[in-house]
């Protein structure tokens, strides 16, 4: 069905995404937090599944600004109707290789 998110992100990239989530929340009060966890989680998954994969363990294991600018930059241009990126923006941890849905 066009227009559809899909959400299917494997077991490993589930735990990848939670182990960044962890990160977050350390640094972030509000990722740590039951809403703010669940929507950055939703944000990741999102992402990382249509349209722009993400290196989750280049992601994981950036530096605070990389880090910053790619979980902020994937919250700020989210498409939530689409799971896309707009505005141009690609994270720094994006796999070179973008597909297109």
């Amino acid at each position: 069905m066009p227009g559809k998110i899909n959400w299917k992100a494997s077991p490993t990239d589930v735990k990848k995404i939670d182990s960044i989530l962890d990160r977050a929340a350390a640094v972030w009060p509000y990722y740590g937090e039951p809403e703010g966890r669940k929507e950055a989680a939703m944000d990741l998954t999102a992402c990382h599944c249509n349209g722009t994969p993400l290196d989750l363990d280049a992601l994981l294991a950036a530096d605070d600004f990389d880090f910053a600018h790619d979980l902020f930059g994937i919250r700020e241009n989210i498409n939530r109707k689409t799971g896309e990126l707009d505005n141009c923006f690609l994270p720094r941890c994006a796999h070179h290789e973008i597909t297109a849905h």
